[in-house]
């Protein structure tokens, strides 16, 4: 299940961007941010597969959706100028950024290329 995430909660569970200068990622395990807006119409192509992959990885990955509408500072933090823009962040490493509404293939490749993660 996709969880959506605040300012607070990204500060807490992806990267306190307030105390390091430096990426440090706080979370357990990888994840995907899903910068998103209701009215976006590729963003609502993007949800339901999404969702499909959260099933599928279970526990070894974490898929969060940050609403640009209400978290303009964290969308602003990250230079979000369109959507869909998914942040790939994993457990060792630098998080990488991609736009535009990826089809499930992928997101599938990246998963396991940039966050090392195996169904």
């Amino acid at each position: 299940m996709t969880t959506m995430l605040t300012k607070k909660d990204f500060l807490e569970k992806v990267f306190n961007f307030e105390k390091n200068k430096e990426w440090k990622f706080e979370g357990d395990v990888p994840c995907i941010i899903d910068f998103y807006a209701d009215w976006c119409q590729p963003c609502k192509m993007v949800a339901p597969i999404l969702e499909e992959l959260s099933d599928e990885y279970g526990d070894k990955l974490n898929i969060y959706k940050v609403d640009t509408e209400a978290e303009r500072e964290l969308s602003a933090a990250f230079g979000i100028r369109s959507i869909p823009s998914m942040l790939f962040c994993p457990a060792e490493g630098e998080p990488q950024m991609a736009a535009g509404a990826l089809p499930k293939h992928n997101l599938e490749q990246i998963i396991g290329d940039v966050l090392k993660v195996e169904k």
